[in-house]
C-alpha cells in the first residue's frame, strides 16, 4: 500500500488583516511552503487534497505557475479540473536543478497565487528556508510535488500532517 505525505512548513502565521490570497484560502496564513509525496499510480488522491485549493486561489487576479518535467498540461484537463485557463503559466522540459531556484525567483514576484514545482528527491534544509521565506516575501504558496519510491514508505514527513491514501479507500 502507497501512502501520500503532504509536508507543511508554514513561512508566517500572522494576525492582521488579510490579503486577497489569505482571504481567499479562508485562512491568515502568509506564506506556505508544502510537499506532497504521492504515489504515481494513484493520482487521483492528491487530486482530492489540490484540486479544490487550486480552483479557489484560481479565483485571485494572480497567476499560478506549474513547472512540470516532462508532462505538458493539456486544455482539456484545466478545463475540466476548473483551473483558469487564462491564469495557468507551465514551463516544461524545466531540469529539475533548476526548479527550486525558479520556484524561489517566482514565490518572491508576487504575481502568482501558487508555484508547483516537481522534484525527484527531497529538499534540503536551506532549499526550504528558501522557498519558505520566498512564499513569505510573495504571499504564496508552493508545493513541491515528489512521487514516492519504496525506500521512502517509513519517512517521517517535516511537519506533523500526513495523509495516507488509505484513508480514501
Amino acid at each position: 500500500m502507497h501512502s501520500h505525505n503532504v509536508r507543511t512548513q508554514v513561512a508566517t502565521v500572522t494576525n492582521a488583516v488579510p490579503s486577497t490570497a489569505q482571504s481567499s484560502a479562508g485562512n491568515n496564513i502568509k506564506g506556505l511552503i508544502s510537499e506532497v509525496i504521492y504515489s504515481e499510480d494513484q493520482p487521483w488522491v492528491t487530486q482530492l487534497v489540490l484540486l479544490p485549493l487550486l480552483q479557489q486561489l484560481g479565483q485571485q487576479s494572480r497567476w499560478q505557475l506549474w513547472l512540470t518535467p516532462q508532462q505538458k498540461l493539456s486544455r482539456q484537463w484545466l478545463q475540466s479540473a476548473g483551473l483558469p485557463l487564462a491564469k495557468v503559466m507551465q514551463v516544461s522540459q524545466l531540469d529539475p536543478l533548476f526548479t527550486v531556484d525558479a520556484m524561489v525567483k517566482a514565490l518572491q514576484t508576487g504575481n502568482y497565487s501558487v508555484v508547483i514545482g516537481w522534484l525527484p528527491e527531497e529538499l534540503t534544509d536551506e532549499e526550504h528556508l528558501q522557498l519558505s521565506s520566498a512564499a513569505e516575501m510573495g504571499n504564496a504558496i508552493g508545493f513541491i510535488m515528489r512521487p514516492t519510491r519504496i525506500s521512502e514508505t517509513g519517512c517521517r514527513p517535516r511537519s506533523e500532517l500526513k495523509i495516507h491514501s488509505s484513508l480514501y479507500h
